[in-house]
């Protein structure tokens, strides 16, 4: 995903990317606000199946938009199967996505409602393409999974990523974050609702089919904070927090939302 995305500061924020990409308004954007009343059934959608290798986590690091922990994506040693998808999705990556009070930072929407955060697990077609970056430019090349993060008691899970957040806290840095299986993020219920999207950031490729858990996860508010006190800046230039880093809502445009 590194490799692909640009910072959104050279940019000046969501509202001027289609400036530069065009594709900022085609037709199957991602977020979304998802309208529960309105999502499809669908009896033919079988229930997601999550296999990660805590071997295959790598590192953890600042990318100056979010953070990241990378995985080991050279075979199939962490994949998802089942949901909306065919074949296996191979693990590349989970990233987060928050705003500066609790009340807002998730990228999706539900009946209007924003969560604290959102958690993205992102997976590459490796049964059809041969690297993430090819994946990434097929209509069916990704898949991502996202968790919504709620106010509440401190998440025992997250506390290893948000303990190792101090060392990776200015753009550019990272640290090995190893034997973590990020199935230890998802909540009990893998009921999900799913469409076809994009990615949330440039250059915006409409290659996404999301897969968005209906049940949130709980994090403490000092949890949160954390992510804010991140820096969009490089050590020697002028700290500036990362205080936000989500796309408001696309438009629909036609497409259909489905449920299992």
């Amino acid at each position: 995903m590194v490799s692909l995305i640009i910072h959104r500061n050279e940019l000046h924020g969501p509202s001027h990317w289609k400036e530069v990409f065009p594709v900022a308004n085609g037709d199957r954007q991602s977020p979304i606000d998802i309208k529960t009343e309105e999502a499809k059934y669908d009896p033919a959608l079988l229930p997601i199946s999550p296999n990660y290798d805590p071997t295959s986590a790598k590192v953890i690091l600042n990318n100056g938009h979010s953070t990241c922990v990378e995985f080991d994506d050279t075979e199939n040693k962490s994949v998802l199967r089942g949901g909306p998808l065919s074949g296996s999705y191979r693990l590349r990556q989970i990233h987060f996505h928050w705003g500066a009070s609790d009340d807002i930072g998730s990228e999706h929407a539900v009946d209007g409602k924003k969560y604290a955060a959102e958690l993205h697990v992102v997976h590459w077609n490796s049964d059809k393409y041969s690297t993430f970056v090819e994946a990434a430019r097929q209509r069916d090349g990704l898949a991502v999974m996202a968790v919504f993060l709620k106010i509440g008691e401190c998440n025992s899970q997250l506390k290893k990523i948000t303990d190792r957040l101090d060392a990776i806290r200015a753009k550019g840095k990272q640290a090995l974050f190893t034997n973590f299986d990020p199935s230890c993020l998802l909540p009990h219920s893998l009921d999900y609702w799913t469409y076809l999207g994009s990615l949330t950031v440039p250059p915006l490729l409409e290659s996404v089919i999301w897969i968005i858990l209906r049940e949130p996860i709980t994090v403490s508010s000092e949890q949160i904070a954390k992510f804010r006190s991140l820096l969009c800046t490089a050590e020697g230039e002028a700290a500036c927090c990362m205080l936000r880093n989500y796309r408001p809502p696309q438009p629909l445009k036609g497409r259909e939302v489905r449920r299992n």
